[in-house]
Formats: C-alpha cells, structure tokens, sequence
C-alpha cells in the first residue's frame, strides 16, 4: 500500500498534482522513468511518468489526468488514502549527460515528465530551453517548474492565448535556425512528437522521444507495448519508454495506440454510472 501525502488541483477541472509515499521507489528512480499503479483488487494497470523524485523525502510526484476510468477514479482519491500497488522504477531512464545545448519540447500535458529531467540535464551543465506548448492559455501546466529549471521557456499556444501563436515546431524551427541545439526531446502526443522529429530531421539534430504505447505489465512480459524503431520490435516498458525519435515507425505506433478505444469507453461509461449511482 502507497499512501497519498498530498493531492492538488494544479488545472481545472482535470489535473491534479500527487505527492505518494515511496521510500523504495525514490531512492531507485530516475528521471524519466515510470511506475504502474493498480488502486485496488479490481483496478486496472496503468503507468504513469514520474513528474518528481525526492528520495530525502522519500516520495515521488505524479501528475494525473482524469481522461479516462481509472485516472477519473484517481481523482476522486485524496490526502491519506491509499493505492493498492504502486510498482516502480519501470523503464529506463533518461541518458544525462553534458552535451551542450539542449531543447526539450511538452506538449500539454507532457510537460509534466519533463521538469526532472531538465533540472537533471541543467545540472550535469547543460544549457536547458523549454519548449511548452498548449491549445490556450488555460490548458499549460507545470510553468512555473520548467522556468525554476530551464534557461530559457518558450511558450506557444493555438489560439495566442499565451506565449506565441501557434505550435511548438514552429517555436523549434525558429529557435534551431537562430541558435542551433546539440539535442532535443520531446514528451506529449504521438502526433506532436512525430512533427518535432521530422523538423529536427532537417537540422540533423540528435532527437530522443519518449513513447506511451498501451502498456499492461510494464516489465517485458505481455508486449502490449511494443514499437518499431529501426525496422525492429522494441519493447517501450523495458527497452524505453525514450527512442531515436527519427527510427521510430509512428504510423504503427499510432495506430496500436487506437486498438482499445472501444473498450475503454465500454468501461469508463460503466464506472460513471456506478459512481453517478
């Protein structure tokens, strides 16, 4: 059992901050990686990214959209109840290393992974540029971290709302014309990253990603997960979730992301009237 220390609304209506008690976990995780979470006996698996580690206090953070059953069920949890099993490390982590010049891209809610491995590239010697992108102004998280940890943040937004009108490849380009970058990686949709990889492919750029494929057991097992970089089967749980962006076959990857969609609304539909019951 994993107790909940904190529970925050950081967005309305929809996205809440975790803070959990994970003594084993903090002291093991890097940035980058991921647990899965079950909260009770019936619950499903689902992963989640690390949006924090703190092993002096021997807790991690998560950043949990309620979009579909049990995020939505998450929700409803608060400050001092419990998750059933919280498994952990999961994957591997980010490759830090002094390169130079580093941009990292989030792309809504994709941000939130983002801050430990800024602040860990930042702190090897890097020079760290965020990029952060959104719809509008309303749906950004996670700012006020990414500029505690960055050198520069750059905001971009569809509507113009905040930052700069427009979407965060168009910020990329400029930014990679103007002053180059010895890295960059991007977290957030497939659609995003895939756009991010073939802008970068034109500066021939080093550019890392991390997947989000359906994932069951997160330890190799049930290859829900798998992806095709370089022309071979990988698995995102134990060989990832970060790839070479410019080997990845996202048009496989997307589409396997589409595989449950009927059957996750057959289940979220049931828990709501549950609940609503």
């Amino acid at each position: 059992m994993a107790k909940i220390l904190e529970k925050r609304l950081i967005r309305s209506p929809d996205v809440f901050y975790y803070k959990i008690d994970a003594p084993l976990i903090s002291k093991k995780a890097g940035p980058g990686q991921f647990v899965i979470i079950r909260l009770h006996e019936k619950g499903e698996r689902i992963p989640l990214s690390l949006a924090d580690i703190n092993p002096e206090e021997e807790t991690i953070s998560l950043i949990v959209m309620a979009v579909g059953k049990t995020t939505s069920e998450m929700s409803t949890y608060k400050a001092g109840d419990e998750i059933l099993d919280l498994c952990g490390p999961l994957g591997q982590p980010t490759h830090i290393e002094e390169v130079g010049r580093v941009i990292l891209i989030g792309g809504g809610f994709g941000v939130a992974p983002l801050y430990p491995i800024a602040r860990a590239f930042r702190s090897v010697g890097n020079g760290v540029i965020t990029i952060m992108g959104a719809r509008s102004k309303d749906l950004l998280i996670y700012e006020a971290e990414m500029h505690y940890v960055s050198d520069k943040v750059i905001i971009t937004t569809d509507d113009g709302s905040r930052g700069t009108k427009g979407v965060v490849t168009t910020a990329l380009k400029q930014e990679l014309e103007q002053n180059g970058a010895d890295l960059v990686m991007a977290v957030g949709p497939a659609v995003m990253m895939r756009s991010v990889c073939e802008t970068t492919r034109l500066f021939t750029v080093k550019t890392v990603v991390s997947l989000n494929p359906v994932m069951v057991d997160g330890t190799g097992m049930c290859g829900g997960c798998r992806v095709l970089v370089a022309g071979q089967s990988r698995f995102a749980c134990t060989d990832g979730p970060d790839f070479d962006g410019h080997q990845v076959d996202w048009d496989i990857l997307m589409n396997r992301q589409k595989s449950y969609l009927d059957e996750e609304k057959e289940s979220f539909d049931a828990w709501k009237k549950r609940h609503a019951l």
